[in-house]
Formats: structure tokens, C-alpha cells, sequence
């Protein structure tokens, strides 16, 4: 017997067969119930809806209206019952799927490998397809059905869209721990940027946050080193040489590692940026992406509870829609 045979009530199965055979001792032999424990279940079902579930003539037993509704009401459940087998299957990784991710350049040395070993040990036969994207990339693979979910900074609320979880990121000055500021339990932008800044170009998401913002810090002078790699960036904060405006989570791997101090910006008006994890509104979400997803978001709280007791222990904030 399978597992949604057994989740589907007896009385129910036994008037399906009854009314799949045409009759009760066809339907005992299918079953292999005795013919008189099938009718008695036929009754009480008649006695509790008080109509008959079979017209019962010459040539067999036909499904009444009402009966027809019960054989309805059994097959809904069977085949609810065979979704539940199948979902459970995926969870157990027994099904072998595949999910697209996008996610930014700044995940590839922290969180996407602790992610990926994630899903690999739990859904060994899930394979995951990651493309590392700018912000506005990993939008148009999800608006154009090339990724199933992303992991997005600074997203902007967009009709294609669905965020299914988001969470604040407040701004910092990433240094090495031998640099000016390091020991500063907060610091001003203006403060930071009288020290060398490497500075993420407009194809990132984090720039034009920071030009939206804080126009000035550009304004006044143009930025000793700009680039399209945070893990360039990375690299020339760690040397020592330069600062980075940035979050804790972009930085994460150094921080834990002690090559980099995040340092919080005090400026009032320094509003956080947000990490999101976010699908197509247009397609429904695959079952093994929505597992992806909900890994992943526990990964970024993960990373962020360790960063964050490193710091300070701010508090985590998340928002989900």
C-alpha cells in the first residue's frame, strides 16, 4: 500500500472502488476488505449525509449526485495526498531538481559557499546554477525567466518583482586593524573619506545608494581608486591603504577573520542598505527554489548573528513580504 492510499480515509477509498467496480463485493475483492465492512462504511456515510450515495440496480451500483460528490471528495484527497508524498520526497532529496540563483560578487568568498555546502549536504541531488551579477543584471534574469531567486542589494520595489524577505544593512568604514580609525567605536562619512576610500564604480549597487544620498562625498573630489569588484576593494582595505564605505555582510569573511574593523557611520541620514532575497511576481515559485530560498536567508542571519557579536550585537531586523 503507498503512502497516499494511507492517507486517504477508508470510508473514502472504499466508495471509490465501489463506484470504480460497480459493485461492493468487486470492490471487496480489489481491496481485499471483507464485502460487509465496505457496505457498513457506505452506510454510516449515508446515515451522516442522510442521502443515498448509490442507486443500487440490476447491472450494479451507480454513484447518486451526492455519491458522485464523495467520489469527488476522495479523489481530491488522494491526489492531495500524492502532492504531500511528493513534496516530502524533495525535502528528503530524493528528487533530483535544479534551481538558477543570482547573487552579487560580494557573496562569493562567504556566504554562497557556506550556501552551497548547505544544500549539498541536505538536498544532495539539487543542483544549484549560480551567476554572479550586478544589481540590475540579477533584475532582468529573474524579469526575463534566467534565475529563479536572487540574493539583491538595494533592490527598488518593481512591479516583475516579489521580495520574499529583506533585511537592513547598516553602512560602515571597513579598515584593516593597523589603520587611523580603527579603534573608533563610530565614525562620520565626512570623517572616513579624509582617508583614501576605494570606492565601488556605478555598475554596483552600493555607489548609487551613496551618490543618492550622499552626493557630496563625490562631488567634492574624485575617489583615489574606483572599481567594479568589491573583492578588489576587499584587498585594498585589508592592505591597509585605503578604506571601504560598505556593510558589515560585503565584508563579512574579513571581519571574522580579523583582516578588516567595521567601523559604524554615525551621519543621521546614513539610512541602511537592504539585502533581499527576491523571485518573478509573473511565475509561480518552484517548491526547491522557495527551499533554496529559505536556506539562504538563514545563511545571511547566520553570517550576520557572528558579524555582529563581533561588533557590537546590533540587532537584526528582517522584513518579510
Amino acid at each position: 500500500m503507498t503512502m497516499s492510499l494511507q492517507l486517504v480515509p477508508r470510508a473514502l477509498r472504499y466508495v471509490e472502488e465501489v463506484a470504480r467496480h460497480g459493485s461492493i463485493q468487486a470492490a471487496s475483492r480489489e481491496l481485499g476488505i471483507a464485502a460487509s465492512a465496505i457496505d457498513r462504511q457506505i452506510l454510516m456515510i449515508e446515515q451522516e449525509l442522510g442521502a443515498p450515495l448509490f442507486e443500487r440496480q440490476s447491472t450494479g451500483m451507480r454513484p447518486t449526485p451526492v455519491g458522485g460528490l464523495v467520489v469527488s471528495l476522495a479523489r481530491r484527497w488522494r491526489s492531495d495526498a500524492g502532492g504531500l508524498f511528493t513534496a516530502v520526497r524533495q525535502m528528503k532529496g530524493l528528487d533530483i531538481g535544479h534551481v538558477r540563483l543570482a547573487a552579487m560578487d560580494s557573496h562569493a568568498n562567504g556566504l554562497l559557499p557556506a550556501l552551497l555546502a548547505t544544500v549539498s549536504a541536505a538536498y544532495p541531488k539539487v543542483a544549484l546554477e549560480v551567476d554572479i551579477l550586478s544589481t540590475d543584471a540579477a533584475v532582468e534574469a529573474l524579469v526575463d525567466d534566467r534565475a529563479d531567486l536572487a540574493l539583491i542589494f538595494n533592490l527598488r520595489a518593481r512591479r516583475e518583482l516579489h521580495v520574499l524577505w529583506s533585511v537592513d544593512l547598516p553602512l560602515g568604514c571597513t579598515v584593516a586593524p593597523g589603520h587611523a580609525l580603527a579603534g573608533r567605536s563610530s565614525v562620520s562619512l565626512k570623517e572616513a573619506v579624509a582617508y583614501p576610500i576605494a570606492t565601488q564604480s556605478r555598475s554596483l549597487a552600493i555607489r548609487r545608494y551613496l551618490e543618492d544620498k550622499h552626493a557630496w562625498m563625490f562631488s567634492e573630489r574624485d575617489p583615489p581608486v574606483v572599481t567594479n569588484s568589491l573583492q578588489l576593494v576587499k584587498r585594498l582595505a585589508v592592505s591597509g591603504a585605503y578604506a571601504a564605505i560598505t556593510s558589515e555582510l560585503d565584508m563579512a569573511p574579513e571581519i571574522l577573520a580579523g583582516d578588516l574593523v567595521f567601523v559604524p557611520i554615525s551621519d543621521e541620514g546614513a539610512r541602511p542598505q537592504t539585502i533581499s532575497i527576491a523571485i518573478s511576481a509573473r511565475r509561480p515559485l518552484p517548491r526547491l527554489a522557495q527551499i533554496v530560498a529559505d536556506l539562504a536567508q538563514g545563511e545571511i542571519l547566520t553570517v550576520l548573528r557572528a558579524v555582529r557579536s563581533r561588533i557590537s550585537g546590533t540587532a537584526i531586523t528582517a522584513s518579510t513580504s
